[in-house]
């Protein structure tokens, strides 16, 4: 049996309670890693499936094409160093519910965020680091993405 009780965790987009399953024992079930959104958030504010949606999303100030910040213009020239082009970029400051959201989705407070895959890389300072200890090929040939730079490298040889 599948009860549904009120809880103290709320809605990111709407500050609704979210109803949360008990446990046959009475004790509500929680994990500290649950991210919560609300069904009035609607598909497009379902960070969830955003960042599942493609292999490469970046939650960032501006567009790729006209960044607005140096710390997003430094993600898009790392993606540009490795030859990747094709990803999601949502700007942040078009929406104030998705700024603010996606800081409370990744627990991290700063934009901009990349995710590989729906799983969290971190900003920009984690980003850079990847790129200058190679890891960042590594993730991207995780995700069938081959890195110009590798490529460059092995012509070189």
């Amino acid at each position: 049996m599948n009860i549904l009780t009120r809880y103290s965790a709320k809605c990111l987009w709407t500050g609704a309670a979210v109803h949360l399953p008990r446990q046959p024992d009475g004790r509500v079930l929680t994990a500290s890693s649950a991210r919560f959104l609300c069904a009035a958030a609607g598909p497009k504010k379902d960070l969830g499936e955003l960042v599942k949606k493609d292999k490469v999303v970046v939650f960032m100030k501006g567009t790729p094409a006209q960044p607005l910040c140096g710390f997003s213009n430094a993600v898009v020239q790392i993606l540009r160093m490795h030859g990747v082009d094709d990803y999601a970029a949502y700007n942040v400051l078009d929406d104030s519910e998705l700024r603010e959201g996606v800081k409370v989705f990744s627990n991290w407070p700063t934009i901009p965020q990349v995710y590989f895959s729906g799983e969290f890389v971190g900003g920009c300072d984690i980003l850079l680091q990847m790129h200058q200890n190679g890891d960042l090929v590594d993730e991207l040939k995780k995700l069938g993405i081959s890195s110009v730079l590798l490529k460059a490298e092995n012509e070189s040889k």
